[in-house]
């Protein structure tokens, strides 16, 4: 695991030095998916989410709780996810059911085209945020160097 994560670190700090967006969410998806546990059926939705990230235009992580999130990945793209101001999760008697379910970004347009979730994975947001800290403690040590 320390191996897997030593790799994931330097190629998330060689990304850190791109432009583009699209190598970012790649990277940032990986860091993500290495944080995720086995795929699940279904979670728990009160109808209201702590926060949501988009990880590029087919997956996304979303928040139930502060200690508490999943990693949702999308069949194909999902028009203006990486723009949204807002998303909603369809639900069954406030469950989220993974090749049911759909999340459906809100923006300005009058057709809200449903994303439909393939996949549902609980992320272990300790050990995300950990390994978010040293990215960053990383990417300060690197600057100062360079």
């Amino acid at each position: 695991m320390k191996t897997l994560l030593c790799a994931l670190l330097a190629t998330l700090s060689l990304g850190a030095c791109a432009s583009d967006r699209g190598l970012r969410d790649a990277e940032r998806l990986s860091l993500y998916r290495a944080h995720a546990g086995e795929p699940v059926a279904s979670f728990r939705y009160t109808g209201s989410l702590n926060g949501w990230t988009p990880l590029g235009d087919s997956a996304l992580a979303v928040w139930t709780r502060p200690r508490q999130a999943y990693l949702l990945s999308l069949n194909g793209t999902c028009t203006n996810l990486d723009f949204a101001q807002a998303i909603t999760i369809t639900n069954q008697f406030h469950t989220v059911y993974a090749k049911f379910d759909k999340v459906i970004v809100l923006d300005r347009s009058s057709i809200n085209i449903p994303c439909h979730i393939r996949e549902i994975r609980p992320l272990d947001v300790a050990a995300l945020k950990d390994a978010e800290r040293e990215i960053r403690a990383d990417a300060r040590v690197s600057e100062r160097e360079g």
